[in-house]
């Protein structure tokens, strides 16, 4: 009777072994690949934000201005922008406020 109870204890210990390893390896092969996609748009991330940073300069605005647009855009002073809103049907305007970052 021992033997019997010896030998399924060991038996249920293998099985059990086999399926927490293969279980973390689906796991650790999950974890793998989420690594590579977020090391792939941490990359379009970074060449995203360069292009924009680059393209949105004050600087090449203004020569993007003179080169596609001519006459139709002008420069508008920054105080005065407003914010337009709708509250329960009633339109309001709102100055624009400015924070430092």
């Amino acid at each position: 009777m021992n033997k019997v109870i010896l030998i399924s204890l060991i038996i249920i210990l293998v099985l059990s072994t086999a399926v927490i390893k293969n279980s973390t390896k689906r796991i650790e092969d999950e974890i793998f690949i989420l690594n590579e996609n977020i090391r792939f748009l941490n990359s379009d991330f970074e060449n995203i934000l360069l292009e924009y940073n680059y393209l949105s300069s004050a600087e090449k605005l203004m020569e993007y201005q003179s080169l596609y647009f001519e006459d139709e855009l002008i420069q508008k002073d920054i105080e005065d922008i407003k914010i337009y809103k709708t509250i329960d049907k009633i339109k309001v305007f709102q100055d624009l406020k400015l924070t430092e970052e």
